[in-house]
């Protein structure tokens, strides 16, 4: 059997996927024909999106997977948002009896926040990993995206795409 090393890995994560931990938000059809969202309506206030990362883990050091970078498509309909920002975090499970661990993770993002995310179009964001990390069988991760919305902003999530090395 051969060996596998292949920095070039991706893994849609669907709007179905996410949840909304902040704000009002439905599953919707997107405003293109033939896609989905994760729809937030028009509303005055600050809205948090929880995306699961999801990708195979190991418990084997340096094999398995290692994250890079994650790529969040979204549209802001009908009006800018004041901002949105992207953070990563990072939760270690807990033994049993014991509860998970939430740490953040260092990244930055390619849209800055106040300076292009939030304008009234369609993005993509992609924020990636200050130091890649290979994921433990122990942990998981999961991206949070904080949009700051005035009255008249429609959020809609259309996916996420996880970028990876898989080395097995």
């Amino acid at each position: 059997m051969g060996y596998v090393h292949d920095p070039h890995m991706s893994q849609y994560i669907p709007p179905t996927a996410m949840f909304g931990a902040t704000g009002t938000y439905t599953q919707a059809a997107g405003a293109v024909t033939g896609t989905i969202a994760f729809h937030r309506a028009a509303a005055a206030s600050t809205g948090v999106i929880n995306i699961p990362i999801i990708l195979p883990s190991n418990s084997v050091a340096l094999k398995g997977v290692k994250l890079t970078s994650i790529e969040v498509d979204y549209e802001l309909l009908l009006a800018g948002a004041t901002s949105i920002t992207m953070s990563l975090n990072k939760v270690t499970r807990g033994a049993d009896t014991a509860v998970a661990v939430v740490s953040a993770v260092t990244v930055t993002q390619s849209l800055v926040a106040n300076s292009g995310a939030e304008t009234n179009d369609q993005h993509k964001i992609t924020v990636t990993l200050t130091t890649p990390e290979w994921i433990d069988n122990d942990v998981y991760y999961l991206l949070v995206m904080t949009a700051v919305c005035g009255a008249t902003v429609t959020v809609d999530i259309l996916g996420a795409v996880a970028n990876y090395t898989l080395r097995v």
